[in-house]
């Protein structure tokens, strides 16, 4: 007995839409510059509260400094974007990644006020910690597996992220905090366990 591999469309798309984003800009100038991310739609607290120039929340979370950066993102989206989008659905999915998102940025903006330490920030991180803390709990519910990937590489997966993100200079921590508690408050909202689909090979 095996499971029907599920497609995962949204996934694909919001790859893409980072990949385009990220190409589109480079043709205009340096993604790893500050001032140039700046003037493109990454965030920057006093512009978003001075200027209400609010859209940068959700801006930002299609940008990335540098080829490196997105691809580390995209892939950690590809690996476990698809698995998740085919447990939940496109709606659920697309749900959890975009307002982990924003709770991320928002958790960001928060601690940037409160610290007064301002940084031009952006990335897709937020939401991908966010769809990390959903299937974290999709796992959880489903014995500790979903897909090819177990809730124990998960959680070891969290635990190495955010111990680089904290000894590593450069990093907006609070994006991926915000964004993980987000995802994993969403998932236990919006996840209930449905009847798999599956084909019975010749050998079962």
């Amino acid at each position: 007995m095996r499971y029907k591999q599920e497609k995962a469309p949204c996934t694909v798309l919001l790859i893409l839409a980072n990949i385009i984003v990220f190409f589109v800009l480079t043709a205009k100038g340096m993604t790893e510059d500050a001032e140039f991310m700046l003037g493109h739609g990454a965030m920057y607290i006093p512009y978003i509260i001075n200027r209400g120039e609010y859209y940068r929340l959700f801006t930002s979370m299609f940008m990335h400094f540098g080829f490196d950066h997105l691809a580390n993102n995209m892939v950690m989206l590809l690996v476990i974007g698809w698995n998740l989008e085919g447990e939940i659905g496109k709606i659920k999915f697309l749900i959890i990644y975009f307002l982990s998102g924003l709770s991320g940025n928002i958790l960001s903006a928060l601690w940037d006020m409160q610290t007064g330490d301002y940084a031009v920030s952006a990335g897709a991180s937020g939401a991908i910690f966010g769809i990390v803390g959903a299937i974290l709990y999709v796992a959880i519910r489903n014995r500790g597996r979903i897909g090819t990937i177990t809730g124990r590489g998960i959680l070891f997966m969290i635990i190495l992220s955010l111990y680089y993100g904290f000894t590593s200079g450069g990093v907006d921590n609070f994006a991926h905090i915000g964004g993980l508690i987000s995802g994993l408050v969403l998932a236990v909202l919006l996840y209930w366990k449905r009847k798999r689909k599956y084909r019975e090979s010749a050998w079962d």
